[in-house]
């Protein structure tokens, strides 16, 4: 059964219990495909940002703010795709996708933490190399352990009690009408256009949050790029100038594929009415962008690889 249009034009007032995610179910001729791929990506994306944890925790040479909040962001890393994927897995696997109001309300719920979270630790990663570049003699002083610890609970809990109002307005709204949502999971633009009567407040609400955590976030890490790339640039050494570029283009590159791609899909979905076009655009930065995050880091930082490799040295010997 295919649902088009709003609510409000179908004639059907009947309240829902539940939302069927369409997800890849259009293209059934590829879905083992797809649930191969999804499977080797997670376990990939897994791999590699436990793989980051353990190295930044237990090599002596990464125990500095950079890598504590890196170790942060691969473990948010792996709350972020495993909040979507699993359930885009099992969906895969059994043919349907149908979720009752409250799952997709906790799905929900952690995802918009999430995605809020992660921005917020881009903007803490963004200050840590600021300071380090432009203030180097005050580093140590400035981002000792308390200040990073302190920013790290402000990045994990910030978007907790935003997230708590706005998912309980949209879950306390009745849903009605058609129950088919053409996404892969429960992200708020197709959800809430689900919502029956004046949804009004709603949307309103959804617009500032999303507006606020994306323009305070890249503003604050625009700035601090601004100022890095004028310090780099006056110093007297080439040697120099490339370790401190490089030190700053892994960061860069993760926060310009997240932000950029990010903002133009949810500001897009929020726009219009989903066409399947958002969906598909959404696995760039729910799970594309995750599985690149470690390939980044790695490949682009030499005390990851260098720590790698010892790692893999111990374990030779073994």
């Amino acid at each position: 059964m295919e649902c088009t249009g709003q609510n409000s034009s179908l004639g059907n007032h009947t309240a829902l219990v539940e939302f069927i995610l369409i997800g890849f179910s259009d293209v059934p001729h590829l879905q083992g495909f797809l649930l191969g791929v999804f499977l080797i990506i997670y376990a990939f994306i897994l791999m590699g940002n436990s793989l980051i944890i353990m190295i930044t925790k237990v090599d002596p040479s990464l125990q500095t703010p950079m890598y504590f909040f890196l170790r942060n962001f691969s473990l948010l890393e792996i709350c972020y795709v495993s909040v979507t994927v699993p359930r885009l897995l099992t969906d895969l696997c059994r043919q349907y996708g149908n979720i009752s109001l409250l799952a997709c309300a906790i799905q929900m719920f952690f995802f918009l933490i999430l995605v809020d979270t992660e921005c917020f630790i881009l903007t803490a990663m963004a200050y840590d190399r600021y300071v380090a570049i432009c203030n180097p003699l005050l580093y140590p002083v400035i981002m000792n352990d308390r200040l990073c610890m302190q920013l790290a609970v402000v990045c994990w809990t910030t978007a907790i009690p935003i997230h708590t109002l706005f998912i309980s307005m949209v879950f306390s709204s009745t849903f009605c009408g058609c129950n088919q949502l053409n996404h892969f999971f429960c992200d708020a633009p197709p959800v809430v256009q689900l919502i029956c009567g004046d949804s009004f407040m709603v949307e309103m609400l959804l617009y500032m949050i999303t507006a606020l955590v994306a323009s305070i976030p890249s503003f604050l890490i625009f700035g601090s790029y601004v100022k890095i790339v004028s310090t780099i640039v006056k110093l007297p050494s080439a040697t120099g100038r490339a370790k401190a570029f490089s030190t700053c283009f892994s960061h860069f590159m993760v926060v310009a594929l997240f932000f950029g791609s990010g903002i133009i899909v949810y500001f897009k979905s929020m726009t219009s009415h989903s066409t399947g076009v958002d969906k598909f655009l959404s696995l760039f930065y729910t799970v594309l962008i995750p599985m690149l995050n470690p390939i980044i880091y790695c490949l682009r930082n030499k005390d990851v690889k260098v720590a790698l490799e010892k790692l893999l040295q111990k374990f030779i010997c073994l």
